[in-house]
C-alpha cells in the first residue's frame, strides 16, 4: 500500500498543476473565453460517453475532430495563453512566437491599401524603416505620427491630396511621415528602366536597411526594393512574406 502514500515532490507537483489550472481559469473567465472552453469540455464529455456506450458513429465523428482539438485551443485562446505565459514569465520562446504571429497584423492594413491602389493604378511609395533610423529623410517631410490604417494610406496617396507626392515612412506600427523626398538610385541599369518613384524606392534601400514598396501608377504593378535590388510584379502573398521576414 506504500504506493498510495504521496511523496513530498508529488504534493508539490499537484499543487503547481492545480495553481496553474486555477490561474488559467481566472484569466479565461475574465477574457470571456470560458464559454468556448465549456463547449470543448462538452465535446470531450460526449466523446467519453460514446466510448462507454459504444456509439460507433458518434465515436468516429469525434475521433476525427479530436486531432484538431489542440490546434483549436491554441487558435481560440492565443491571447489567454499569452497572458498565462506572461504572468508566470515562462517560455520566452513561446512569447516570441505569439508576438511574431500578432506582428503580421501590422502589415495587413498596408497589404490592403497596396491591393486597392494597385487595382486603381494609384502611384505609391511606402518605406518600412528597419534598424537604421531614417531621421534625416523625415526632417524635411510632413510629420504624421499616426497608427497605420488602410484608410489613412489611401487618403495620403489620393491624387487630390497635397501629401500624395513623395513617400511615407513606417516605423513599427506607425506612419511617422509623409511627402518624404528620397535619394534616387544612380544605378544606370535602373535609370533606363524605371521612373522617379521606383528609383527613389531603390535609392533609399541602397543607403539603408529599409524596405520599399512601390505601386506603379501606369500599370498598377507592385514592386519591392531591398538592399538596392528591386523585384517587380510581386504577388500579394509574396509581399506579405517579404514584409514578415523584414520585420523579424
Amino acid at each position: 500500500m506504500g504506493f498510495l502514500i504521496p511523496r513530498f515532490k508529488d504534493i508539490v507537483d499537484i499543487f503547481i498543476i492545480a495553481f496553474l489550472i486555477y490561474q488559467s481559469f481566472l484569466i479565461i473567465r475574465k477574457s470571456g473565453g470560458y464559454q468556448v472552453l465549456w463547449g470543448l469540455f462538452f465535446i470531450l464529455f460526449l466523446y467519453f460517453l460514446a466510448s462507454i456506450f459504444e456509439l460507433q458513429v458518434l465515436s468516429s465523428l469525434l475521433s476525427g475532430v479530436r486531432t484538431y482539438w489542440i490546434m483549436a485551443i491554441v487558435i481560440l485562446f492565443q491571447p489567454e495563453l499569452r497572458a498565462i505565459i506572461s504572468k508566470f514569465n515562462l517560455a520566452r520562446e513561446f512569447q516570441s512566437v505569439f508576438n511574431r504571429t500578432e506582428g503580421t497584423s501590422v502589415y495587413t492594413p498596408i497589404i490592403d491599401a497596396v491591393s486597392s491602389m494597385s487595382m486603381r493604378k494609384t502611384g505609391a511609395l511606402i518605406v518600412l524603416e528597419n534598424k537604421r533610423k531614417l531621421n534625416e529623410y523625415i526632417h524635411n517631410s510632413e510629420m504624421i505620427d499616426s497608427v497605420i490604417s488602410t484608410r489613412l494610406i489611401l487618403t495620403i496617396f489620393n491624387t487630390k491630396s497635397v501629401l500624395h507626392d513623395g513617400a511615407i515612412i513606417v516605423r513599427g506600427n506607425r506612419i511617422v511621415a509623409a511627402k518624404v523626398v528620397l535619394p534616387l538610385s544612380k544605378n544606370s541599369e535602373y535609370s533606363r528602366k524605371f521612373g522617379t518613384r521606383h528609383l527613389a524606392g531603390i535609392g533609399i534601400t541602397e543607403n539603408t536597411d529599409a524596405v520599399a514598396i512601390i505601386v506603379s501608377e501606369e500599370t498598377g504593378n507592385v514592386s519591392v526594393a531591398k538592399a538596392g535590388v528591386i523585384n517587380v510584379d510581386i504577388a500579394f502573398e509574396e509581399l506579405m512574406q517579404i514584409l514578415t521576414d523584414a520585420g523579424k
